[in-house]
């Protein structure tokens, strides 16, 4: 008894006993009444050994348990779990420091692999996520956002050779603008789409005086080469990071649970767990980019880059489609004496302003906050309200929300950072069902377009000045409107309405809410929420919209840019299908033309004729870069980007 006191440092006023269950595995510590509580220490029959504090049965408070694998964990448990600042050391020799929730990572932490890889930064329920760099041991590094275990969001990517890609990435292949800085000085600025040049870029050769990069990244939200991106993710203080652990995640791990104590089955055991089950496997994408010494794809889409450095004062702009060079045309970076001094005296610039000017050099700030406040305001009050049929009041004149957001707040509204404003909701009712028809949750439609990652404006070049805003997720659209439109829109609303609930694959736009914003001095701005058909991951490289028609139906070549919408006659393409999708399609096109006659008789009936069929269009990469971008499967087992963890035992 003297020795076992000793072993567990425990008191001399505390009661100690000793329990052997009738599979063989044994408690020795305190009891309260028949559950172990206090300090105690508890021997499975396979030779794992848990001591430590526990309460009532379970493992709570501080302890080191020793699975007979040899891995290793001591720090704080709670109600069984893996629970609070621990130190976790795997049987092949990974360890993981930093904070937990219920058995998964989940907070900061640092992880070093087997292979002497090292993350350090943000984890969620046992994966990366949020902030975090990873450093591979052949030199490479990557500091930026994580989501679901792999690199995706705004980060750097820095090869041990010294290029370096600084921008944007979806599950760890570049997608979206950034900028490739090459070790010999050069520099890439434009656009990728899944991990290939997409776009128009310029490329600058070593030596040629670029765009600032300082300016550039604070454009992206950052200021110098994610250098702010993981300020507070480097050496960790594990009593410091325990007020960062979120209290309302739940774990998607298997619960370490113990079952039966000192019940009928006399059953005492500790399940096996993973506490890395859900990221066992990286993306393809990420070990493609982390293998890769000086980025594979420079052979294929940077080609050129250290061809032009005898003259430093070539400037190239390119344009590329899905890893294919398109155009390429040399600018030059020399102005001429006249340019000079034109640009000298023409500081200002007249720009013509559009019809919904009117927030003093801030509107479309001001009118983005304003969108959002209202629509939030909108759709909250709408969604508690029970569901049922919309009645002919419920389009009506009188189907309206009003509301006033005074910047300083109300009893009813929130204070806000934009201007005084009168707020209403055109038939509430009515659009609350066809979000329900349209099978969109009111919480996502808020977080798409309320969130705090903000609405995107789009230029548009359109004759009648209005102005679009893109949600941060690309799911919708919002376009201002003029009062002719608005009452075009509600007045033909019901047959609308009826037509989509009718017709379930509609290709007519859907429309999710009409709103009006009106300024203390009268002026007004109506706007409508719609969907965005090109909603994908993929990048759309043309867009037509399609009449059926041929006169006066092309456009200009010289006005051509990278975003305009083309029309009937410059649809010159012959589209080659494999077999399946092609008897797919044919399959279907009764259905889809029989679709598009219904359309097109409703809007018939609505005396519209200005409509159009606008069709979009992704280049998929050749078979060669794609076979690039999907390594076999073979390179799974050398993977350089390690995410196996040791399983406990």
């Amino acid at each position: 008894m003297v020795l076992l006191r000793h072993l567990l440092d425990i008191e001399d006023s505390e009661s100690i006993d000793k329990k052997a269950l009738s599979n063989g595995e044994v408690y020795i510590g305190i009891f309260k009444g028949t559950l172990p509580h206090g300090k105690g220490k508890y021997i499975w029959c396979d030779g794992t050994v848990y001591k430590g504090d526990w309460e009532e049965g379970k493992m709570t408070g501080k302890g080191q348990i020793l699975w007979s694998s040899g891995a290793k964990y001591e720090g704080d448990f709670s109600g069984g779990y893996l629970h609070g600042i621990g130190t976790l050391i795997g049987h092949d020799g990974s360890e993981y420091r930093g904070a937990w929730r219920m058995n998964a990572r989940h907070g900061l932490g640092r992880k070093q692999y087997s292979n002497l890889d090292v993350y350090e930064g943000s984890w969620k329920e046992g994966m990366r996520e949020g902030c975090g760099k990873y450093s591979w041991n052949n030199g490479n590094t990557y500091m930026g956002n994580w989501k679901g275990g792999k690199i995706c969001g705004r980060g750097v990517m820095k090869w041990e050779n010294g290029d370096l890609f600084d921008g944007f990435w979806i599950n760890g292949l570049r997608h979206g603008s950034g900028v490739y800085r090459f070790a010999d000085g050069g520099y890439y600025f434009g656009m990728w789409s899944m991990g290939l040049k997409d776009g128009k870029g310029t490329f600058y050769s070593a030596g040629t005086k670029h765009p600032s990069l300082r300016r550039w990244c604070s454009s992206l939200g950052c200021y110098e080469s994610g250098r702010n991106l993981l300020s507070h993710s480097s050496s960790l203080n594990s009593e410091k990071t325990r007020v960062l652990i979120p209290n309302d995640m739940r774990s998607l791990s298997e619960r370490m649970s113990i079952n039966g104590i000192f019940k009928d089955s006399g059953r005492f055991s500790l399940g096996t767990v993973s506490l890395d089950e859900n990221s066992s496997r990286c993306s393809l994408g990420s070990e493609f980019i982390c293998r890769e010494p000086s980025c594979m794809l420079s052979q294929t889409s940077d080609e050129g880059q250290r061809g032009v450095q005898d003259n430093c004062t070539v400037v190239y702009e390119r344009e590329y489609m899905q890893g294919v060079l398109k155009n390429e045309k040399v600018k030059n970076t020399e102005p001429s004496r006249k340019t000079k001094q034109r640009n000298k005296f023409d500081v200002k610039v007249t720009k013509r302003k559009s019809y919904v000017d009117i927030f003093q050099g801030h509107w479309s700030y001001y009118l983005m906050l304003s969108l959002q406040l209202g629509i939030r305001y909108t759709v909250g009050k709408i969604t508690p309200v029970p569901m049922r049929g919309a009645r002919d009041s419920d389009f009506g004149d009188r189907a309206r929300i009003r509301m006033y957001f005074p910047r300083k707040g109300s009893q009813f509204t929130p204070p806000h950072y934009s201007i005084d404003f009168y707020w209403k909701d055109y038939c509430p009712m009515v659009f609350r069902n066809l979000r329900e028809m349209f099978k969109l949750d009111a919480a996502e439609y808020m977080m798409s377009i309320c969130g705090d990652d903000g609405l995107t404006e789009l230029p548009s070049s359109g004759k009648s000045g209005s102005i679009f805003f893109l949600s941060h997720d690309d799911r919708f659209v919002i376009k201002t409107l003029k009062k002719f439109e608005l009452k075009t829109l509600l007045k033909m609303l019901p047959e609308y309405y009826d037509h989509v609930g009718k017709h379930e694959n509609t290709l007519i736009t859907k429309i999710f809410g009409v709103h009006r914003i009106t300024l203390r001095g009268g002026k007004k701005v109506r706007f409508v929420v719609m969907g965005n058909m090109f909603c994908t991951e993929l990048r759309i490289h043309d867009r037509y919209d399609l009449k059926g028609s041929t006169q006066g139906r092309y456009t200009d070549k010289d006005k051509v840019g990278e975003n305009t919408t083309l029309k009937d006659l410059d649809l010159a393409y012959e589209f080659h299908m494999d077999k399946l999708l092609r008897e797919s399609l044919f399959k279907n096109t009764f259905l889809l033309c029989r679709q598009l006659s219904l359309d097109c008789s409703f809007l018939e009936s609505q005396q519209i004729i200005d409509y159009s069929l606008l069709l979009g269009i992704h280049f998929r990469a050749p078979e060669q870069l794609r076979a690039i971008l999907e390594p076999p499967a073979t390179m799974l087992n050398h993977a350089t980007l390690a995410t196996s963890d040791v399983k406990l035992l």
